[in-house]
């Protein structure tokens, strides 16, 4: 299906207004870019390793919005530039330059599928719903995982570390608290590994979609599974949904993120109970490290891969 791609020249500063218009018009969906840093909330409901790195701020931001390529939207977009330029007479909104192209929704909704294939973590094979298993020979784990808009497919380095702690400390039976669960993938090996039943939060509506997608490709649709969208550290309906008594709960989040998780995660562990924490930088070890010996954690043990660590530690009686 083709699309019409239509990008607004702005400043920052006029981006949400902007929005506001284009859903006043009956534009639903619109993406944005500019070079604003991100804050602390912001990176808290990233589910990325580390936050990316932007140019410097120059105030430039561009928003875009997709049509239909197939529908006639000439009285649409001459409503769009007409409040634009109603708005250019009482505030700074830039030049308001409109630009048009045409593009495949392959373009911007499945291209990452190519560059995302079968691979393996230690012996476990993982594998996208698109592609068949490439070795006869392979008889150990197959994941079948599609990250979708959810974010999470196991290869980066501390999706590994926390996948080897996982199967380390995973016993029979285990239940597990799998906290920004995203595409799922540290839930389903969870179950793999043994695992009776996962809870898992995450703040993006998105993972519900990703993980019960991948939950079912991987047989485990009537796994005792549960997914919580909310904040854990300070949302109080989320905190007494998850409740207590986790054998285990696995946060492969930020430095930033895990730092102040550490009460509410200690919190739903049961006395002995394994906390997996990863996504720490190499620089951030200290502090993480420092942090659970502050909130009573004894640590087990820290793994590295590349510039990425694995903190491990276990609830004290």
């Amino acid at each position: 299906m083709r699309y019409c791609k239509y990008t607004i020249e702005t400043v920052a500063e006029a981006e949400d207004i902007i929005i506001s218009m284009l859903y006043d018009l009956g534009v639903e969906g619109t993406e944005v870019e500019d070079k604003v840093p991100l804050s602390e909330s912001e990176l808290a409901g990233m589910f990325v390793d580390i936050a990316p790195e932007t140019a410097d701020d120059d105030g430039s931001a561009y928003v875009s919005f997709y049509l239909d390529a197939d529908g006639d939207h000439d009285d649409l977009v001459r409503n769009i530039r007409a409040e634009l330029d109603d708005m250019k007479t009482y505030l700074d909104v830039g030049s308001c330059a409109i630009t048009y192209s045409e593009t495949e929704d392959d373009d911007y909704i499945n291209n990452w599928k190519k560059y995302f294939h079968q691979f393996y973590i230690d012996d476990i094979l993982f594998i996208p719903s698109w592609e068949e298993v490439l070795s006869e020979d392979h008889t150990g784990l197959v994941i079948h995982i599609d990250p979708g808009t959810a974010f999470g497919t196991g290869m980066h380095e501390t999706t590994q570390l926390c996948i080897r702690s996982l199967r380390r400390y995973v016993t029979e039976g285990s239940r597990i608290l799998d906290v920004g669960t995203g595409s799922g993938v540290l839930s389903i090996l969870a179950f793999k590994f043994g695992a009776s039943s996962v809870t898992a939060t995450d703040l993006d509506i998105c993972a519900q979609t990703a993980a019960a997608g991948n939950m079912a490709a991987n047989g485990l649709d009537g796994a005792d599974f549960k997914l919580i969208i909310g904040n854990l550290i300070d949302d109080e309906r989320v905190q007494d949904e998850v409740g207590e008594g986790y054998d285990i709960v696995v946060a492969n989040i930020l430095a930033e993120v895990l730092i102040p998780l550490l009460p509410a995660g200690i919190k739903a562990l049961k006395s002995g109970g394994i906390y997996i924490m990863s996504g720490i930088i190499d620089d951030k070890e200290e502090a993480v490290v420092n942090a659970c010996k502050e909130h009573g954690l004894e640590v087990l043990e820290v793994n590295r891969q590349g510039e990425w660590v694995c903190v491990t530690g276990m609830k004290r009686s």
